[in-house]
């Protein structure tokens, strides 16, 4: 017995496990054995092996998985992990994945929203207040030439016009204290300064008319050179200047009427009519601010579609109808910045120009010395005006094209002749230009 001890076999618990490669069954295999016929580890025992005829849940056999239901009217399988695509997908290629994020530059779904198209200084859609006065400040400095430049010369021949009048306060007999020649030079001045304030008028309009052109142009992001500005201008410029001598002529017939009115009630009423002539006062100030929201779009109709002197006062009245307060907002608040900009410009401006004529030559500088200092006030003065009033127009260029598009669908127009801004040089967006029907 004590040689089946010596040379009996070992249990099976306590062989050790023999090294891949190593034993005879191994030979030629490289030294792999199949993970599935590897004995179990330490101290376990293999798992028995279920019978051949062992049902699904018994003995460790899994359930068979489950098999979609076939449909039986046709078409795709309800069950399938993959719906189909929408229609407008299947015809663009690919089908789109339920869920997946859309890619950039992709084409956008059936019923997605895109935003309107931008190619200037505005969108193709109704206008906010911000977009309106960037899109006015961006196409005076795209075309610094057109805007600046005229808004420059109209307001140099108003200054050059007032110098010329105003002279006779300079003469050397005003100011040496003859009573009777500055008499005299107040009330040339008087008349010189009514006609001046016509011809202001009608630059103003002249110049916002003008201006419609390179700001309607850089919508399409068109640039308009100085020259071609007033070229395109050339055939509105005397209805513009008759549009201009309309609206003064009713502005001084108006004031006229209403001073013999004032004149009739405190006539008739004495102290008892002072009441009554403050309220005609304020109602006054409330007509002409309505009048002037009314028909401030009129220049711009003048040029742009093209129309006549009363068909343009017509269409500003037209298209003020439903947004009167918003025009009158936006005007108001344009009046109110630029003035607001100018005086801190030219106040400080005047002030020194001032104090440098009273002191600047021990108290007398004589008539040389104060006809250059005002000379220099009204050349900074002109200046700045200038680029005031092209804004202004810049704004009341673009109210006029925002109406539009709320109220006719300008916008649409606006697209069509983008198509053609490459191919017409002298493109005013707005006219009936070849090519654009309606």
């Amino acid at each position: 017995m004590g040689q089946d001890n010596h040379s009996g076999a070992i249990p099976p618990e306590r062989q050790e496990p023999s090294v891949p490669g190593s034993g005879p069954d191994d030979a030629g295999t490289s030294g792999t054995r199949d993970p599935e016929q590897a004995p179990p580890p330490w101290g376990q025992s293999p798992l028995p092996q279920p019978p051949s005829d062992a049902r699904p849940g018994q003995w460790g056999v899994p359930y068979p998985a489950p098999q979609p239901p076939q449909n039986p009217w046709g078409g795709q399988n309800p069950w399938s992990q993959e719906p189909a695509a929408p229609q407008a997908d299947r015809q663009h290629g690919a089908p789109q994945q339920w869920g997946a994020p859309q890619q950039w530059g992709a084409p956008l779904q059936q019923g997605g929203w895109s935003p309107p198209p931008k190619p200037g200084v505005i969108p193709l859609r109704p206008l906010r207040l911000g977009e309106l006065l960037d899109g006015a400040f961006q196409a005076c400095r795209r075309n610094a030439a057109a805007t600046f430049g005229t808004a420059l010369l109209i307001q140099a021949v108003v200054a050059l016009l007032t110098f010329f009048f105003a002279r006779d306060l300079f003469s050397p007999a005003v100011m040496g204290g003859d009573m009777d020649a500055a008499e005299a030079a107040v009330d040339s001045s008087l008349t010189a300064a009514t006609l001046l304030g016509i011809v202001s008028a009608v630059g103003v309009l002249l110049l916002q008319g003008i201006l419609v052109v390179p700001v309607a142009r850089s919508i399409l992001n068109l640039k308009t050179g100085f020259a071609q500005t007033w070229k395109l201008c050339r055939t509105r410029l005397l209805p513009l200047a008759g549009l201009g001598l309309l609206l003064t002529a009713m502005i001084i017939v108006g004031f006229v009427v209403f001073g013999f009115l004032l004149i009739l009630i405190v006539d008739t009423l004495g102290a008892a009519g002072i009441p009554l002539v403050i309220v005609g006062v304020l109602a006054l100030v409330a007509v002409y601010a309505w009048l002037a929201v009314k028909l401030a779009l009129a220049p711009a109709a003048l040029v742009l579609e093209p129309a006549g002197v009363f068909r343009s006062l017509g269409r500003s009245w037209q298209l003020t109808g439903r947004n009167f307060w918003r025009a009158f907002g936006i005007l108001a608040l344009t009046t109110v910045l630029v003035t607001v900009v100018s005086s801190i410009i030219t106040t400080p401006v005047a002030l020194i120009l001032g104090f440098l004529g009273a002191f600047g030559s021990g108290g007398d500088g004589g008539a040389g010395t104060a006809v250059a200092l005002v000379a220099l006030n009204l050349a900074i003065t002109t200046f700045f005006s200038a680029v005031g009033y092209a804004f202004q127009a810049g704004v009341t260029s673009l109210l006029y094209v925002d109406l539009r598009m709320r109220r006719e669908g300008f916008d649409i127009t606006l697209m069509k002749e983008q198509e053609l801004s490459g191919q017409d040089d002298g493109l005013v967006p707005g006219r009936r230009n070849p090519g654009i029907p309606g």
